[in-house]
């Protein structure tokens, strides 16, 4: 139905937001009820807590800092809890003893985009953070995940020890938030619709194949 080329999908999230977390689940519900409409998804970063340093903090002052204890959250990580079961996810926020700042998490899907596991190296992070708290403050934890989606450990180590790629990360990430995106996840399609939330499949889909099919004339 659609033309030779893919609908761009560009999806502007950040690996410690729990809804980025259930949309890209989400997302790929629409794609499957979709399988006939050729899409390109690219992960787009986004920096949902910025103030946090590069070093992280303790998941404990993050809360105070951010919502003004940790029982404020509790009603919060519930319904997200639930949101998340639906989708056949797992959140066990108890888990999760230092909040990190998500630059190195967004150089890794950059870098394992060039061999396709972009997507894979976002789901290994959300897993590790949200599922089983894992500290994505370490290093040795962010190799161990590059590894597990097919990077090379020894080169990652050593890429992580740089710079490479941070002002990249950073200007894309302020990018985004100068084109007015300022909750996640952001779906844009075709550089052109933007579709913020983590919106049901159904819906999803519904806008993935009416892009498709308006966009298809103009490429």
């Amino acid at each position: 139905m659609a033309s030779s080329h893919p609908l761009q999908i560009d999806v502007v999230s950040d690996v410690v937001c729990p809804w980025c977390y259930i949309g890209k689940r989400r997302l790929e519900r629409a794609l499957a009820l979709a399988p006939d409409v050729a899409v390109e998804v690219n992960w787009r970063p986004f920096f949902l807590n910025p103030w946090v340093p590069r070093e992280g903090m303790s998941r404990e002052e993050y809360l105070v800092t951010k919502f003004g204890s940790v029982e404020a959250y509790k009603g919060i990580a519930g319904r997200v809890q639930e949101a998340a079961a639906e989708e056949g996810l797992q959140y066990n926020p108890e888990r999760v003893q230092r909040q990190p700042n998500t630059i190195d998490c967004h150089r890794l899907i950059h870098w394992a985009a060039t061999s396709g596991a972009a997507a894979a190296m976002k789901q290994k992070l959300m897993e590790l953070y949200f599922r089983d708290g894992g500290d994505l403050t370490k290093p040795a934890v962010l190799v161990q995940a590059a590894a597990g989606v097919g990077l090379d450990a020894h080169e990652i180590r050593a890429r992580l020890g740089t710079d490479a790629d941070v002002d990249l990360i950073s200007s894309q990430a302020r990018e985004a938030s100068s084109k007015g995106i300022g909750s996640v996840p952001t779906y844009v399609f075709a550089r052109q619709y933007a579709i913020s939330g983590a919106q049901p499949p159904e819906q999803l889909a519904a806008a993935i194949r009416q892009l498709a099919a308006e966009t298809s004339g103009s490429v």
